[in-house]
């Protein structure tokens, strides 16, 4: 608890600050999806640094991987009037609620707490709206990752692959010999996370803007798109027969087990490996998966709802809540569970293990060279409605003979439909 201890005189005067009394005891209540094991951990060193400070912190999990259980959950609260106190909002969803006037503006923090100086330039427009703080980033995830079993990977004397001909070329090694080389779970964010990450290694990151950011249709229904398509078709055949519906912390595990070589997913499954005690560089590897040199970004985020209802612990609870979760103690404590590195600038690196260190200087290198990348499949590139569209499609194409061509032809409509 000594990091907790260290923010204290701090958060004390921001409760007093947020409610002009400091007789407010502040409460929070979370909305989140957090439920894994690495994801638990780290969601619940929030809770722990709030509980320190004097906050009373009501969990209220819903459990379904990508979120989209969750934002299901938050949209009926708000409409019957109840929203939560603080959610996990991302991307151009932030935007929609604050548009919506359902946020709270937190420039008082943001102001007292330096955030300007302290995000990347990057991460504090994504979470800003007219130049207003409407949500705190807490993390940078990385999407194009390749979690690898390495007995598995030695087994048929394989190498990390760096371009997709590379890897299927180890894909259908590991089939001769019995081995199922991806492991996957058959829900559409899923899908949606492979194909992007084939998208980036195979068109690159102008490529991949042009598609998912633009939503340019020339784009959408080139030859390279078709490609996507076409290696998309290949993983399919590279997962096991029971892939519907399963869990993406299962599918980690099915490397982790030796029962899969190979899972393609953001650095939250690091924290799966982390929480069962594994090794990095021993136990498993990660490497970035074929991407011309390019990152997905996928930045956790936290929004808090403006309740008209809102008591003043509540309001209290809100301003100390936006306030931890910049703090450096918190930003190390809680990303060295959930797999990510940190949000905050300036944060010490020796506590981070291989795969972090690699994933910071590879994101400083894409700041430079301009190869880095808003997720589509996690709600940063674009839209919600445009996401929708897209995800419908790709999974549609993975679970069925549909080709590529008609698949790129089908995103096309499906974009048009949805603006």
């Amino acid at each position: 608890m000594k990091i907790y201890r260290n923010i204290l005189a701090s958060t004390a005067l921001i409760s007093a600050m947020a409610t002009g009394a400091a007789t407010a005891d502040p409460s929070i209540e979370v909305l989140h999806y957090w439920t894994s094991g690495g994801e638990s951990l780290a969601i619940n060193t929030f809770a722990d640094a709030f509980k320190a400070a004097g906050g009373t912190w009501v969990d209220q999990p819903v459990s379904g991987g990508g979120g989209d259980a969750m934002n299901t959950v938050l949209r009926s609260r708000v409409l019957a009037g109840d929203p939560p106190g603080m959610t996990i909002l991302k991307g151009p969803v932030v935007t929609e609620w604050a548009n919506a006037g359902a946020l709270a503006n937190l420039e008082g923090v943001a102001e007292r707490d330096n955030w300007n100086e302290i995000l990347p330039p990057l991460l504090a427009e994504i979470v800003k709206v007219d130049g207003v703080f409407s949500a705190v980033p807490t993390d940078i995830h990385r999407i194009d990752w390749m979690w690898i079993n390495p007995d598995l990977l030695a087994k048929v004397d394989g190498t990390v692959p760096t371009t997709w001909d590379e890897f299927n070329a180890l894909a259908d090694k590991l089939m001769a010999a019995g081995i199922t080389p991806l492991a996957h779970g058959g829900q559409p964010w899923q899908d949606a996370t492979i194909f992007e990450v084939v998208a980036l290694g195979l068109g690159g990151s102008d490529f991949f803007r042009k598609a998912f950011v633009d939503v340019d249709p020339d784009t959408l229904r080139s030859d390279t798109m078709i490609a996507v398509f076409d290696q998309m078709r290949r993983m399919r055949g590279y997962v096991d027969d029971n892939f519907s519906g399963r869990d993406w912390n299962l599918a980690t595990t099915m490397v982790m087990n030796g029962d899969a070589a190979i899972q393609i997913m953001g650095d939250w499954a690091k924290g799966e490996f982390m929480a069962a005690d594994l090794v990095p560089g021993e136990d498993f590897l990660c490497a970035a998966a074929p991407n011309q040199g390019g990152y997905i970004m996928n930045p956790d985020s936290f929004a808090f709802f403006d309740d008209s209802n809102a008591t003043e612990d509540e309001i209290a609870g809100r301003e100390l809540m936006a306030h931890l979760l910049l703090t450096e103690e918190v930003q190390i404590a809680y990303n060295l569970h959930k797999g990510a590195i940190p949000a905050r600038l300036g944060v010490a690196r020796d506590q981070f293990d291989a795969c972090a260190v690699q994933s910071m200087t590879d994101l400083d290198a894409t700041l430079e060279n301009g190869k880095l990348v808003p997720s589509m499949a996690h709600e940063i590139a674009t839209s919600s409605a445009n996401r929708g569209a897209i995800i419908e499609v790709v999974t549609e194409h993975f679970n069925s003979d549909m080709s590529s061509e008609e698949a790129v032809e089908r995103l096309v409509e499906a974009i048009e439909l949805a603006n």
